[in-house]
């Protein structure tokens, strides 16, 4: 128990700790510290001695009576020319001779000379060391291995009024690195900032631009028994963990990324170099990794949910470059794992993890980096060479799956990185299967049965003993809860949690949800007179007219110019001037008449700047007959990508249809238009692009057109907390035998024919091609005796059925051999089935017409969370077989719900009829060819006011009020000036 209230006992009670109640450091005098070296001269000279006697004595022959001096000096020079961390992992050249520096523990216990030289490493921690030539200034403690600098820290007891801030303040203030090789970068590794409540840490100091990084097991850190910090020491600067630290996980990054040159005026590579210490959260997540595979071995999952700017990328490396090389007993003469598979689809990533680990591991050839431009062979020869580590993406890794088979004896650690959708479908049982420990080759008589080759399938898509399988994920949904949580105490749960919460209010991440602005439409339709009203399905009408509202050109265009005034006014003067906003829109049609529209406003109002766009494919707009691609709209110059075009000053805005959406990092986002409708995991995914930081960043802004943010922010709260799933509601393995009952009940196939299917199915020969007309009867049968109400519902019901047994496959091993036999029948039978047309009443938009529309903002407010947890519940059967029966309503009736829904807060202002004039003006041939250089502007502008006064008179029977605004002499004077202006700078000027 700590006594004392000062900063001198809080030292006392740690160097007590360390010395003499662990035993694993001792005490020096900073009188024994060499300023000029920034070394301990007498603890490196005894660590040489004790562990490299030949050495120094060959040594000593050279050099004589200066040969301590002589080889602190080289180690001197040589931490000032290479740094701490590679002194320390490769020793030094003296003479010929090959110095270690430090050693670290073996693996195993197989190199006993290995054991014993660990033993001898000397840690030992000074107090109030005076480190400058310069002043006189202390810091409160320095460890040292081998008399080399490795921590700094300094305390402060909060019993003095002092916390862990002022010992960031005082780092910032008075640790300056300039003239002092002692605080250089990458000298020390690292530097703590301790208060007797938090822990900070840095590896760079740079005086008031020094980045400290919260260092603590979670928001409140907490102890029974003494400080709530004592997991510093009695933990992490342990000898075991402190040397664990500098062989395994401190690391130099040097990060590569386009930026803007304001002289060259081009984008050009930028390189920072950052050392790497794990934060908390990654340290942890790896040691309890390892600590639990000492006992379960391989055949378990692990799920590790780490919220957005937790650093899952390093925590990856750090644990894909353990496991390469762990051993689940010290006495084992086999690593665990014969390769560690890393399945990731960020490119970035596979060179990231490539390049860290190098530094751990120069050894060549420990990783196969697998990309785009690697072939078949290149996985084959990987695999086949048996390569520690092997990463590659999820496209790729059905490839490695038919290599891997061919040897059956070993195990795989894979390492899945967001724990992507794809890893609980079809893909991820055929990779189980593949890794999995086949039986060897059956001889040619041992003939076996179906149901014994469905049994022996079944057992290979379960949990494989041979394999571990380790998920990485910010928002995991329920079916990743299940397939890699980890079972405590009745629920299912991560195995380690890093939350959004704690990101969030350690500073990591931006709360996206602080600046949150809401819009509602309201738009009233009406039936055109002339058309006779028809009865149409309600639902599908309604989704059909609200699309048609939403991509009408005064739609786009109110939207559009309330997101760039919004942008102008407000969101380009974010981050010194450097902010870019992003549109969300609900397709690709929207995103095309988006940037269209975006494209024209900014000319008129004459803004610097333009919009990119990002969808796939070419987009045909039905309205113009027009195409459009990407490449044409952007219209970019070289190979430059959007994420580095969007780096230009010249493209502050970037429009996307679901491209953009998730992993896309850009920290110069503030600002991001929603005009799509979110749910779930993805509105967390789409909102927190805005959330990374960076210099100047000091908010974010939401403008949200189309969503309730009640639910977005239940959404964030879901994610906010860690994710959990009673085991009680656990997906039910015997809801497969009440989807299969309505299943049947169609009658669409008989038993028979599902036999017949899985003897050729299952026990595959020459005759595979005899499983076509058992479908093809089927499909007939399928197609003339139901109708299509029937059609669909046996479709929903076979695709629910198939896909809850697809997920359940992986988590256990059914015994019942008819289920997976229904499995790949009603999986290739779906293939077969004839396509059931489900138009939707497209037509209904030529019988309307867009009387009023308008843009309201509701309110502007914080979305803000509360510290819970997010509770997840398994699959449930769908398909019931029970369709729901159409709802047929006359469209007068349909649009007047729809007004009374949308248009309740419609004035006269809102009527869009001048829009019908604009667009009948411009569908008059003989006007538009009035338009032209050859014609005098006040010629064309008689024509132009003959031809509006016409289209007014249309108005004059059916809306009469409109008919009287719109000849209103102020109003004529300034609707005809506009509009003719427009069409006049269109057609004939060109602009």
């Amino acid at each position: 128990m700590a006594t004392g209230t000062k900063e001198i006992h809080f030292e006392a009670h740690i160097e007590n700790y360390l010395v003499n109640t662990v035993k694993e450091y001792h005490s020096v005098s900073p009188s024994l510290y060499d300023k000029d070296l920034c070394v301990i001269p007498s603890e490196i000279i005894a660590f040489v001695k004790d562990t490299q006697p030949k050495k120094y004595e060959e040594l000593s022959k050279q050099y004589g009576a200066l040969v301590d001096t002589k080889i602190v000096e080289n180690v001197a020079k040589n931490i000032s020319k290479n740094k701490t961390l590679e002194v320390l992992r490769n020793g030094v050249k003296d003479r010929g001779q090959k110095l270690d520096l430090a050693y670290f523990k073996p693996a195993n216990n197989k190199t006993p000379e290995h054991e014993v030289a660990y033993a001898k490493n000397r840690l030992s921690i000074v107090r109030q060391l005076k480190y400058s030539n310069r002043n006189n200034n202390e810091i409160d403690f320095v460890l040292f291995i081998n008399g080399i600098p490795v921590v700094t820290a300094e305390l402060k007891n909060a019993l003095t009024g002092q916390n862990h801030h002022n010992a960031i303040k005082q780092f910032m203030q008075d640790r300056d690195p300039k003239g002092e090789p002692f605080l250089e970068f990458k000298s020390c590794l690292v530097h703590f900032a301790i208060g007797t409540e938090k822990v900070f840490m840095a590896t760079e100091l740079k005086g008031k631009s020094t980045y400290f990084l919260p260092f603590n097991t979670g928001l409140t850190n907490h102890s029974d028994t003494g400080f709530a910090v004592e997991y510093l020491w009695q933990d992490v600067l342990r000898k075991d963990s402190l040397l664990d630290l500098v062989q395994n996980f401190i690391s130099v990054q040097t990060d590569k990324e386009k930026v803007y040159n304001p002289k060259t005026k081009k984008l050009e590579d930028k390189k920072s170099t950052k050392l790497l210490f794990p934060r908390f959260h990654q340290r942890r997540a790896v040691k309890r990794i390892l600590e639990a595979l000492k006992t379960d071995g391989t055949g378990k999952n692990y799920l590790v949910q780490h919220s957005a700017g937790s650093g899952k990328s390093n925590t990856i490396t750090w644990l894909a470059y353990r496991l390469a090389n762990f051993y689940q007993n010290y006495t084992d003469d086999k690593a665990l794992y014969d390769s560690v598979i890393v399945v990731t689809d960020r490119r970035v990533l596979n060179k990231q993890i490539q390049d860290n680990i190098r530094q751990l591991d120069n050894t060549p050839g420990v990783v196969a980096y697998i990309d785009e431009r690697s072939t078949s062979q290149d996985l084959k020869e990987a695999i086949e060479d048996k390569k520690r580590i092997i990463i590659t993406t999820i496209q790729k890794f059905p490839v490695i799956a038919q290599n891997v088979t061919n040897y059956p004896d070993r195990k795989y650690a894979i390492l899945i990185d967001e724990a992507h959708s794809s890893q609980s479908g079809e893909s991820s049982r055929q990779m189980r299967k593949a890794l999995s420990l086949e039986e060897a080759e059956q001889d040619e008589a041992d003939i076996k049965t179906a149901d014994e080759i469905i049994a022996e399938e079944i057992s290979k898509k379960g949990q494989q003993p041979n394999i571990s399988q380790f998920a990485f994920t910010a928002t995991p949904k329920q079916k990743t809860i299940e397939l890699f949580g980890t079972k405590i105490n009745g629920k299912i749960e991560a195995f380690d949690e890093y939350t959004m919460e704690e990101a969030i209010k350690e500073g990591f991440i931006k709360d996206v949800l602080q600046n949150y602005m809401s819009f509602k439409r309201y738009y009233k339709l009406v039936k055109r007179t002339e058309i006779e009203d028809k009865e149409y399905d309600k639902k599908k009408t309604v989704r059909v007219l609200g699309n048609y509202v939403d991509l009408q050109d005064h739609a786009i265009d109110k939207k559009a110019r309330i997101m760039l005034e919004h942008f102008t006014s407000q969101t380009q003067n974010e981050i010194q001037g450097q902010a870019r906003a992003m549109l969300v829109t609900k397709s690709r049609l929207h995103a095309v008449r988006f940037k269209l529209k975006f494209d024209a406003i900014l000319k008129e109002m004459n803004l610097p700047y333009r919009a990119l766009v990002a969808f796939s494919g070419t987009v045909k707009d039905p309205d113009t007959n027009e195409e459009y691609t990407e490449n044409s709209m952007n219209n970019l110059e070289g190979k430059i990508s959007i994420p580095e075009a969007l780096k230009l000053p010249a493209n502050r805005l970037l429009i996307v249809a679901n491209k953009f959406q998730t992993g896309f990092d850009e920290p110069l986002l503030h600002t991001m238009f929603v005009d799509k409708k979110l749910g779930g995991a993805s509105t967390v995914q789409t909102l927190s692009r805005l959330n990374r930081n960076r210099r100047g960043k000091d908010s974010t802004m939401v403008l949200d057109f189309v969503n309730d943010p009640e639910l977005v922010r239940a959404d964030f709260q879901h994610f906010y907390g860690k994710n959990f799933m009673e085991e009680e509601n656990e997906t039910d393995p015997n809801s497969l035998y009440t989807i299969l009952d309505v299943v049947d009940s169609f009658n669409v196939f008989y038993n028979t024919e599902v036999e017949a299917f899985a003897e050729i199915f299952f026990k595959p020969n020459d005759n595979m091609e005899g499983i076509q007309p058992i479908l093809g009867n089927i499909a007939k049968r399928f197609d003339n005796e139901l109708e299509d109400e029937d059609k669909n519902a046996f479709k929903a019901a076979a695709k629910s059925y198939t896909k809850i047994y697809r997920f359940l496959s992986q988590i256990i091993q059914f015994t019942d051999v008819d289920l997976e036999k229904k499995y790949v029948f009603l999986s290739a039978l779906l293939k077969k089935l004839p396509y059931v047309k489900t138009d939707l009443p497209v037509d209904v938009v030529n019988d309307i017409e867009l009387d009023s529309y308008k843009i309201q903002h509701k309110f502007t407010a914080s979305l803000d969370l509360v510290s819970e947890d997010g509770e997840d519940y398994g699959m449930t059967p769908g398909g019931s077989g029970q369709e729901k029966e159409e709802e047929i309503d006359f469209l007068t009736k349909i649009i007047k719900v729809l007004n009374d829904t949308f248009g309740l807060e419609l004035t006269e202002e809102d009527k869009v009829d001048f829009n019908r004039v604009r667009k009948n003006l411009y569908e008059n041939d003989e006007l538009m060819a009035y338009f032209n250089k050859q014609n005098s502007k006040s010629n064309i502008k008689d024509k132009f006011e003959e031809e509006v006064d016409g289209e007014l008179l249309n108005f004059i029977n059916t809306k009469l009020d409109f008919y009287n605004k719109m000849t209103d002499n102020k109003s004529n004077t300034l609707f005809k000036t506009l509009l003719f202006n427009e069409i006049y700078n269109r057609e004939v000027r060109g602009i």
